[in-house]
């Protein structure tokens, strides 16, 4: 039984809104003595953004190394039929998951080193988008895993002189499938391609002096997405080491700061108006449909956890994220947050 509690809470938290803000402590915030004790329920956010942990959600697939479900430097995301999707760093790729938490399989091996996802459906079939960063391409992958359409480097844009030069991190779909390519580790470039895989543009770029930013500029588009609340759908953008989320249009041209004093935001999922944000520092935000921020869950009172790979899973606190990376919403409001930790940390947090 012990050891079934362990390989089950390796992955699982159970977070809480931990307000630092006002020096107000959650139940349940010490550590526990052990991997086997992170398994309760517990209530987290406030107001109408409440939300509680489900134990024990996310299974240990079979034949895993030391029982832990390896390395998670990814995204989540959630179809239609409320399956979850998440990329690893391991050779399970991108790992499939009922909404009971039960794994039910993984991608090919040779697409591990996913980053960002995105799913878009063309024609009644649902398609994940994967920035593929060990590969230096996006990829197009049908549900079962099938790669359906592989987009290079974008060496037409001018801005490399070799594929090891695009880290590419993001990836968002246009409302007419035109595919957006974020390369946040390389040179902080924008591309747009069309839904074949032909290049168009490329925008964004880096900004050469971050003491004295400019706006229009990028230091690290880690994470994109499309953001379809207003009256026109804008490109909203993780520019994670300037703390902020940006606006673009679909044709790349700068439109607003959309918020900043983040911290380090990684990616976005977008529901109903709010969205909820994967900060690398220890926590999750969700805004209104104004922008305006509303809770924060999972806050980490330890900055030296905060974008730590390296926590193992004995310092895990219930309640606490240490480097929130991937995040998304199912039909239902349930969110799904992904740390970057050397284990593999993946929670869902049921909607109240």
């Amino acid at each position: 039984m012990r050891s079934t509690l362990l390989a089950l809470a390796a992955v699982t938290l159970t977070p809480f809104s931990l307000r630092a803000h006002d020096g107000l402590l959650a139940q349940n915030a010490v550590a526990p003595p052990d991997t086997a004790s992170v398994t309760q329920n517990v209530k987290l956010g406030e107001g109408g953004h409440q939300f509680q942990s489900v134990a024990g959600w996310c299974e240990i697939p079979k034949g895993s190394a030391e029982g832990v479900l390896g390395a998670t430097h990814g995204g989540i995301v959630v179809d239609k039929a409320g399956l979850i999707y998440f990329s690893t760093d391991t050779d399970r790729s991108i790992m499939v998951y009922s909404p009971e938490g039960k794994h039910l399989r993984s991608f090919d091996p040779k697409f591990s080193g996913c980053h960002g996802l995105a799913i878009h459906e063309t024609n009644g079939e649902q398609f994940i988008y994967a920035a593929h960063l060990k590969g230096a391409q996006v990829v197009k992958f049908k549900l079962d895993g099938t790669p359906v359409l592989v987009i290079p480097y974008p060496a037409e844009s001018g801005k490399y002189t070799k594929a090891g030069e695009y880290k590419v991190t993001g990836v968002a779909v246009g409302p007419n499938g035109d595919i957006y390519a974020a390369d946040g580790y390389g040179k902080k470039w924008i591309h747009r391609y069309t839904a074949d895989g032909k290049y168009v543009s490329t925008f964004g770029g880096p900004d050469p002096d971050l003491k004295n930013p400019t706006k229009e500029l990028l230091s690290n588009p880690h994470g994109i997405s499309l953001d379809s609340r207003g009256p026109q759908p804008l490109l909203l953008v993780a520019d994670r080491e300037k703390n902020r989320l940006v606006h673009f249009d679909l044709e790349g041209k700068f439109v607003a700061v959309v918020i900043e004093n983040l911290r380090r935001p990684c990616s976005m999922t977008i529901r109903n108006g709010e969205v909820a944000i994967a900060e690398l520092q220890g926590r999750v935000t969700i805004l209104d449909k104004d922008n305006k921020e509303v809770t924060h869950l999972g806050d980490n009172p330890n900055k030296g956890q905060w974008a730590n790979f390296k926590v193992p899973t004995t310092d895990w606190k219930d309640g606490i994220f240490t480097a929130p990376h991937g995040i998304g919403y199912d039909a239902a409001g349930n969110l799904f947050v992904m740390d970057w930790n050397q284990s593999g940390r993946v929670s869902k947090l049921q909607k109240l």
